[in-house]
């Protein structure tokens, strides 16, 4: 089985659960674990795959309690870094459909710092890419760069998921689609929201934005669509394949349980090319990818709500 290496951010979610979708009415938060690179590592250690987190905390007891929940759910930390500065906050709001509303506090996952030594760990292995803070400037975009060329010259199999959030790029978007450009240039896969398929490749049309993002590089292109399922597009093919139907009351963390799904699937194929070649197969792992989404949104808070296989199995 291949190690999955997951790069981004790190952070506490404080939560107000039941308090509607309006920040400013919340009076109660609940701390939890997140950053969308984590959650994608932890879903695949949950599944019995094997996951390493490179981000940085704050040395101080947020980040001490982060890295801890990660090691708890079996992800690797030795990558982690820590940093004087203080852990990066999210405050998030959700409503009744659980639907959310976010705002940052951005610290430590900034920080994070370039080591050569890793590039040859990711040689033939599969590395991710959530970029919801890591295209904001600091040593984490260097870096991040730098892993992805990494990546890139080990024939490492690239994810890159943009975890675009409006509250970051305020006037930016320009910016941020520019910064994307790169990653979907040299993936292997690529994950979107529709919004984030229509946002960067400037097509209303989701045949379209395929073809833009296939045409730009990337081979497998995967445009998550909430309770109706999940289109995909490889090789010339295309098909929706469709979700499991529930009620959710939280969706904080369902686009990381696919994604960390379908990377733990793809981790355990002798040859990840398979996947990139193989329609039907790759349509099998969107549809139990679909299942670990959906799950995930029936309970609050990403990681304690991520699947794990007897789940699935159900």
């Amino acid at each position: 089985m291949k190690e999955v290496f997951c790069i981004g951010e790190l952070l506490i979610d404080f939560v107000a659960e039941k308090q509607g979708s309006n920040l400013s009415l919340a009076n109660e938060f609940t701390k939890k674990a997140g950053g969308a690179p984590a959650n994608v590592a932890c879903a695949i250690a949950k599944l019995g795959g094997e996951s390493s987190f490179i981000g940085c905390v704050g040395n101080d007891p947020f980040g001490t309690f982060l890295l801890k929940v990660l090691e708890n759910e079996g992800v690797d930390i030795t990558l982690a870094q820590r940093s004087e500065i203080f852990t990066t906050l999210a405050f998030v709001s959700i409503d009744e459909n659980g639907e959310r509303d976010f705002v940052f506090s951005r610290g430590a996952d900034k920080e994070l710092k370039y080591r050569p030594e890793i590039k040859n760990k990711f040689n033939k292995n599969i590395v991710h890419f959530g970029a919801a803070t890591a295209l904001l400037g600091g040593s984490l975009e260097e870096a991040y760069g730098r892993y992805l060329i990494d990546a890139f010259t080990q024939n490492a199999f690239i994810s890159f998921d943009p975890n675009y959030r409006a509250d970051l790029w305020k006037n930016k978007t320009d910016v941020f689609i520019k910064k994307c450009m790169p990653f979907i240039e040299k993936s292997s896969l690529c994950k979107f929201s529709l919004e984030e398929a229509k946002l960067i490749s400037g097509k209303d049309d989701i045949t379209e934005a395929c073809d833009f993002f296939h045409e730009s590089g990337t081979q497998i292109i995967t445009i998550t669509l909430g309770a109706e399922g999940t289109f995909v597009s490889s090789r010339g093919r295309s098909q929706k394949i469709p979700s499991v139907a529930v009620k959710p009351v939280d969706t904080t963390g369902a686009g990381d349980a696919f994604i960390g799904c379908l990377l733990k699937q793809i981790s355990a194929q002798d040859y990840t090319d398979r996947v990139t070649n193989d329609m039907d197969l790759l349509v099998k792992m969107i549809a139990t990818a679909n299942k670990a989404g959906a799950i995930t949104t029936m309970n609050y808070g990403a990681i304690k709500s991520l699947p794990t296989q007897t789940q699935l199995d159900h």
